[in-house]
């Protein structure tokens, strides 16, 4: 059965630096939940402090309702698989995998078939009596993977496991991954810095920076309803702008330039002449030769990648930006010409001034 992690205001020091200072958020039962940040925002910390590698200075960290803080590491009951693998390298996979089913004094009989299982489930029991220098990258993280699941942990912990893999093996192992995790339907708490792999495997995503959450969302609102500039510009690319609110004629309208967008989802705190920044994703933008409507702009160069077109275009006062357009739907535009970018309003992000706090009205759609 799928257990709860809580985490309630807690604190880590390292001397008289203060890394984590008052976090708390909750982990479902059975969540597949990933912290994701920057280097050295604190989320390695974290996951060190739940495993018991790391002390806790404040607050509480509970699994199924139960206080850890003072348990013993290897009293946890939890799975660990790390960034370089940490197999034994004078074991073969079978006994990698049976390990820690030995450290508990499970009857042979039993590891042997459980050890059976797992290679299974993971796909590399063909590859039991193999050495760990006989393996490729891939073929190590499963055999980690498989060590970490075997003894049934109540709780998988994942920090970066996929860093040290070339891209195309990233992708098969974050899918092998996700599709292991539904099926042993295990609580798993991953770490990465890595937001395309975040959004990938991912049910929800914390998104940390300098030891604080920003923002706990489902990967398609963490995309598409930032909290926030950080968040915003960390996850994906976003295009930047300068822009004023505008209350007049009974509506409200952001000013970009003198480019005007009606919006009917702000919130009520906005005011006349308010300044503003306001993000766009690079495929939210209507590029146009034609049209007289948009934020002026000049095509510097292009990149055609089949399915989609990516403009490099610069804005009348300096701003580069990228535009992402279907390469089906319009002809590739030359070098040097002027166009028009026109924003999507359902669709565009605008913050306050400063970047701090979203001012979009979130609708259960959106």
């Amino acid at each position: 059965m799928s257990v709860a992690i809580s985490i309630d205001n807690v604190i880590k020091r390292f001397g008289k630096d203060t890394i984590i200072n008052g976090l708390s958020l909750d982990v479902r039962p059975g969540e597949f939940f990933t912290l994701l940040g920057p280097s050295g925002c604190g989320k390695t910390t974290l996951l060190r402090m739940i495993i018991g590698f790391n002390t806790i200075e404040g607050g509480e960290i509970k699994i199924d309702g139960k206080v850890i803080n003072d348990i013993p590491t290897n009293k946890r009951n939890m799975g660990m698989v790390f960034q370089n693998y940490a197999i034994f390298p004078h074991m073969s996979v079978r006994d990698n995998v049976a390990f820690g089913l030995k450290n508990r004094k499970i009857p042979q009989a039993q590891i042997e078939s459980q050890v059976d299982d797992i290679l299974k489930v993971v796909k590399i029991d063909h590859l039991k009596k193999r050495m760990p220098t006989k393996l490729s990258g891939g073929q190590q993280q499963r055999v980690a993977l498989a060590r970490a699941i075997v003894i049934h942990p109540e709780v998988l912990l994942m920090d970066e496991p996929l860093s040290n893999l070339d891209a195309k093996l990233r992708v098969e192992m974050r899918n092998a991954i996700k599709r292991i995790q539904q099926q042993v339907g295990i609580t798993t708490l991953y770490v990465t810095h890595d937001q395309e792999e975040a959004l990938a495997v991912s049910d929800r995503i914390a998104v940390m920076n300098g030891g604080v959450i920003q923002q706990i969302d489902t990967p398609k609102n963490i995309y598409q309803r930032p909290s926030n500039l950080f968040v915003s510009t960390f996850i994906g690319l976003s295009n930047i702008m300068d822009g004023t609110i505008d209350l007049s004629d009974g509506c409200t309208w952001v000013r970009i330039g003198d480019y005007t967008v009606a919006m009917d989802n702000l919130n009520d705190t906005v005011f006349h002449d308010q300044p503003v920044k306001v993000s766009v994703r690079p495929e939210e933008f209507i590029i146009s030769r034609d049209s007289q409507e948009g934020i002026p702009a000049i095509v510097r160069s292009s990149v055609f990648l089949g399915v989609t077109t990516h403009y490099f275009v610069e804005t009348e006062d300096g701003r580069e930006m990228e535009v992402i357009q279907n390469s089906d739907i319009w002809d590739i535009i030359p070098d040097h010409t002027p166009v028009r970018l026109g924003v999507q309003p359902a669709k565009i992000n605008v913050f306050n001034q400063e970047g701090t706090e979203s001012l979009i009205v979130r609708r259960a759609h959106a």
